[in-house]
């Protein structure tokens, strides 16, 4: 039986992948910031066939809770074979642009909320000899955008953080898997635009459970993105300045 811990479980490719656990007879403990919206998921995914389903509110953004809920999920079911961080919010640049305080918001939800967990779960996972880290960073961390550098930087930041992480805990057997998705069709991005290199959050969920399957490091999804920001990042920065991206 599958142990995992979901952290952001309210987001639309968390729920998704719960799903798709639970599918597998998966033990699930579920964090999220609305209390009554992940009970409603919790009591779908029973539904489901998850084996068992505990759940919890949190506001990632208090540092303070993180080690009493990491013990309270590790009780629950005796241990923790994957733990998914997918919380996060998207960044509204221009508001950013205009006020420090937003932006050291946005900072500290998309990337130092996420560093603080990593490094009281890391141990954990370290000491029981194992399992799976599995962070939603974003295609955008690759470099640095006009229209969403404030979101981009954050996952920047996550996605180097996990980079030394997986270095580091490699020889104790742990999986740290760092997830790049490309647009994704969420409510989060109900306002935009939706064109062919949109994704369902369905499509993502199922790359996320194969790349853990394989003990991948990092998956890009869908796979199209790895050649396409490969492209993005080669562009030298004195014409990259000049594109409207």
């Amino acid at each position: 039986m599958t142990r995992a811990l979901i952290i952001g479980a309210t987001s639309a490719i968390a729920e998704a992948t719960a799903r798709g656990l639970a599918r597998r007879g998966a033990a699930l403990y579920l964090v999220g910031r609305n209390a009554q919206r992940v009970a409603a998921i919790a009591a779908d995914l029973r539904t489901r066939g998850a084996s068992q389903v505990e759940q919890e509110a949190m506001d990632v953004n208090d540092f303070a809770a993180h080690e009493a809920m990491l013990d309270r999920a590790m009780r629950a079911a005796g241990g923790l074979d994957i733990v998914l961080i997918a919380h996060g919010t998207l960044s509204d640049q221009q508001a950013c642009e205009e006020s420090v305080q937003l932006t050291m918001h946005e900072l500290s939800t998309n990337a130092l909320s996420v560093v603080a967990l990593c490094t009281r779960i890391a141990p954990r996972l370290s000491a029981q000899g194992g399992g799976t880290l599995a962070v939603i960073s974003s295609v955008a961390a690759d470099r640095g955008r006009r229209s969403n550098y404030v979101y981009g930087s954050a996952k920047a930041l996550v996605s180097a953080y996990l980079s030394g992480l997986r270095q580091r805990l490699s020889p104790a057997g742990v999986q740290v898997l760092t997830i790049k998705p490309g647009f994704v069709d969420t409510p989060m991005t109900a306002a935009f635009a939706k064109g062919p290199l949109w994704a369902s959050p369905q499509r993502i969920a199922a790359g996320i459970l194969s790349a853990i399957d394989k003990r991948r490091d990092v998956v890009y999804l869908p796979g199209f993105w790895r050649p396409v920001m490969w492209i993005i990042r080669m562009i030298p920065e004195r014409i990259f300045k000049r594109v409207a991206l």
